[in-house]
């Protein structure tokens, strides 16, 4: 059975495209076949660290998205990862009720999984409010606490949409911090992380040995989250 796996949150600079990467590379160190789809016009993060995986979808029709249904439809033991941009949240909402994708895919077996990057700010909270208003209990939801952006979510739990969610059936995982400076550097060479871990030449990545190992460790990390999900 096929999976979409939505990368979303609406605001701009909370991570969406940093768990997209961590996405991919996941599937590929786990030899899971998958197809990346990039919405963002200007700065495709899937484009540009896994260009050989990942294909553009801009958001400007409103057929944009068709291809994401095809492709998982082509393939039932292929994911799709979709990279949303900042604020597409209301094309891709306006997409699945034109054509009544969920019935679709219920029907076809595919499982929609939407992954709600938040950092600690009351932002973040307030989209997560608006989001389950909106599709709460129609689409599967991961909930990701980034802490590369901030490690406090005390607003968060204060406001209740964490309890909400949960009660609706979303999971919640955690995005551990990695050192600004570590993901700079990987950020500045246009590596993989495959590359920023098993990559020896430091000209190549810009990190020596314990920045390796800490990315390695960092990656593990992540990864047992996402096991725990069993995507």
């Amino acid at each position: 059975m096929s999976n979409i796996h939505f990368i979303g949150g609406e605001k701009g600079g909370v991570g969406k495209s940093l768990v997209a990467r961590v996405l991919a590379q996941y599937f590929i160190d786990a030899k899971v076949p998958f197809l990346g789809f990039d919405t963002d016009r200007s700065h495709g993060a899937l484009l540009r660290f896994y260009g050989d995986y990942a294909a553009p979808a801009v958001l400007d029709r409103h057929d944009s998205l068709d291809p994401v249904m095809e492709a998982a439809l082509e393939d039932p033991q292929r994911r799709i990862l979709v990279d949303l941009a900042a604020q597409t949240q209301q094309p891709l909402a306006k997409w699945l009720d034109d054509s009544d994708v969920l019935a679709v895919a219920e029907e076809n077996g595919l499982t929609l999984t939407w992954w709600h990057v938040m950092d600690s700010g009351r932002d973040s909270v307030d989209l997560l409010r608006q989001w389950l208003d909106q599709f709460g209990g129609r689409l599967k939801l991961v909930i990701v606490l980034n802490e590369v952006r901030g490690d406090r979510f005390e607003i968060l739990e204060a406001s209740g949409e964490r309890a909400r969610a949960e009660a609706l059936g979303a999971s919640v995982i955690t995005l551990r911090h990695l050192p600004d400076t570590t993901m700079q550097k990987i950020d500045q060479q246009s590596t993989s992380f495959w590359a920023a871990v098993n990559h020896p030449d430091r000209a190549a990545t810009g990190l020596g040995l314990l920045e390796r190992q800490r990315v390695k460790v960092w990656l593990q990390r992540v990864y047992g989250e996402l096991a725990k999900l069993g995507v």
